[in-house]
């Protein structure tokens, strides 16, 4: 069962967990295929905590699966992520994925259609602020 009321979805064989991933996925082709970015990724997996053993127990590591890496043309390496609500789970571990992977840099993208397609989350809660403050 899909988290969210998403739609999993699944384009050229693959399956993605709403639709809005596999939308952005298109974007990542159009954009490889055009030469704007040297590569992709999907899904990546990252390992915040290594597993452990502890008091007699095996601890499971704590990994992170992104939606997607892109490698850019100037070699920088950036983590995407299309989030339609940030749980607090997801918040924990990309504060994990921040302090572990520093050079990293990771992007929460919406799609709303209201300000144009695609936006960062952050540009998403700022201009909810200011829909508020106009009221």
């Amino acid at each position: 069962m899909p988290k969210y009321n998403n739609q999993i979805t699944i384009v050229d064989g693959i399956k993605f967990d709403s639709k809005a991933e596999s939308e952005y996925c298109l974007v990542l082709k159009e954009k490889l295929a055009a030469g704007e970015i040297q590569d992709m990724r999907l899904q990546p997996v990252y390992v915040l905590q290594e597993k452990c053993h502890r008091n007699g127990k095996n601890l499971k590591a704590i990994t992170y699966k992104a939606d997607f890496e892109v490698l850019h043309l100037n070699g920088s390496l950036e983590v995407i992520d299309i989030k339609g609500e940030e749980t607090e789970a997801f918040k924990i571990k990309a504060k994990m994925f921040m302090y572990k992977y520093p050079n990293l840099k990771l992007t929460l993208l919406k799609k709303v259609q209201k300000y144009g397609g695609w936006i960062t989350t952050d540009e998403w809660k700022a201009k909810k602020r200011e829909e508020k403050k106009a009221i």
